[in-house]
């Protein structure tokens, strides 16, 4: 199901361009070489951090698969994921936490700082900040990480998400401008048909219907603790 976390990242860059269009267009260089190299720093930058957040919430999901909710926690995931791909354009600001917001505030600080500092570290450093902010996106990707209860799983599908997003975000930099709010509705459309289409993917899986995407539980007796094992086909 990795191809999934791919195509989300591609579409959800069209729905989060508006944030981090400008963020994007002020990294760059004083040659050609620089400025693709800074470019590309920075995306890498996004993508591990993505890759970072999967990390945890992988394992989170895999301290919850060892108590044996493997199958129902991946349905609750896919109802989740079906809930935020109806609701995406409002995810942003229903999943903001007013708690979290001074965090978020020191994080555009730092972006800010390291905009202005410029040079290789710099735009690296801006784009693995950038991935820290709010984006309904990155929370609709992180819930199918988290359903994948795998430490390693949940850090790839996000780093295949951060890998969707710069196709377009690449475009956006060269071409110097952001993209018409037009172009940016017609793909917009997609995206919660394909977030429909990876919750109900993962309700089946959790279902274990035998199907090519659904999990096989493989149970090991070691002494007197057993451990469910996921294995995804």
């Amino acid at each position: 199901m990795l191809w999934t976390a791919f195509l989300l990242g591609f579409l959800g860059s069209f729905h989060c361009i508006g944030m981090c269009g400008p963020i994007a267009l002020a990294v760059g260089g004083k040659n050609n070489s620089s400025f693709f190299y800074h470019k590309i720093l920075y995306n890498i930058g996004r993508s591990i951090t993505y890759a970072m957040l999967g990390l945890i919430v992988g394992s989170l999901g895999f301290t919850l698969s060892l108590a044996g909710v493997q199958q129902g926690f991946s349905i609750a995931m896919g109802v989740l994921i079906l809930i935020l791909a109806l609701s995406y354009k409002n995810a942003d600001r229903f999943l903001t936490i007013p708690a979290l917001s001074g965090i978020v505030i020191w994080i555009k600080r730092q972006l800010n700082r390291f905009l202005k500092a410029g040079g290789s570290f710099a735009f690296f450093a801006t784009g693995l900040a950038n991935g820290l902010l709010p984006c309904g996106m990155v929370y609709m990707a992180l819930i199918a990480a988290l359903a994948f209860q795998s430490p390693l799983l949940g850090a790839t599908y996000m780093f295949f998400f951060g890998i969707g997003t710069i196709p377009m975000l690449l475009v956006l930099m060269y071409s110097g401008s952001l993209i018409s709010i037009q172009a940016r509705q017609k793909f917009q459309k997609a995206i919660p048909y394909l977030g429909a289409l990876i919750g109900i993917l993962f309700i089946f899986r959790g279902l274990g219907l035998g199907m090519f995407f659904s999990p096989d539980l493989q149970v090991f007796d070691y002494g007197s603790a057993q451990f469910e094992i996921t294995m995804c086909r």
